[in-house]
């Protein structure tokens, strides 16, 4: 019996290659990709740098690379927090917010598409199945 963790490895593999190719044009990568992703979630587009590696599975030193590639495109912009000199907030930009949009909306074609044919009932059994996977790694 083939894990499924291997199993989800392979799909995660291939969703990925799915979303740079038909994202093709924003010349992003896919720690990019889910990092707006992540991002354009978040209330008002904008959350701490941990929060945001949280959400994106990423570590700080990763995603420290990841950040500063999508701001110097103009994608995303760093500013203080209001009350935490400490914590720097990430904060899509109008452009950042249309390369959101895109992406969210290819997995959500893409989720659409290849879900059409299980029942209903099938992703939120997935779901579960995934946050158990998450809280069993954390």
């Amino acid at each position: 019996m083939v894990p499924l963790l291997l199993d989800l490895q392979r799909a995660t593999h291939v969703t990925l290659h799915h979303l740079t190719t038909v994202l093709a044009d924003l010349r992003l990568s896919p720690s990019e990709l889910n990092a707006l992703a992540n991002l354009a979630v978040f209330p008002d587009g904008a959350g701490t740098v941990s929060e945001l590696g949280a959400a994106a599975g990423v570590r700080p030193t990763t995603l420290t690379g990841i950040v500063d590639r999508l701001e110097q495109r103009d994608l995303l912009t760093r500013e203080p927090h209001a009350r935490d000199r400490r914590t720097v907030v990430l904060r899509l930009t109008p452009a950042g917010t249309t390369a959101a949009t895109r992406v969210l909306d290819a997995m959500t074609s893409l989720e659409r598409r290849a879900l059409s044919s299980l029942p209903s009932s099938a992703a939120a059994d997935f779901a579960v199945v995934l946050q158990a996977l998450s809280d069993g790694a954390a």
